[in-house]
């Protein structure tokens, strides 16, 4: 779902008593309401977008790592011959 339309039901339940009623009115389990909460309560939407772009530089930084050590293994390689 839409970070905005998850912090949209996490609010909702905080004004309304009735999580299996809401669960129901948006199509989701109350599992699944319940992991938002536990993952997302209290934060708003651009809060939730920080830690997929931090994903994404992680992943980024990762592969300039992988990168880095095969060309010094390429390096080494050309030296030792």
């Amino acid at each position: 779902m839409i970070d905005s339309k998850i912090i949209a039901v996490l609010t909702q339940a905080q004004t309304s008593t009735h999580v299996p009623e809401l669960c129901r009115e948006h199509g989701i389990s109350s599992a699944t309401f319940y992991n938002w909460r536990s993952r997302f309560g209290g934060m708003d939407a651009s809060l939730m977008s920080q830690p997929k772009e931090l994903q994404d530089e992680n992943r980024r930084l990762k592969n300039m790592y992988i990168d880095a050590q095969n060309s010094a293994e390429l390096l080494k390689e050309a030296m030792s011959e």
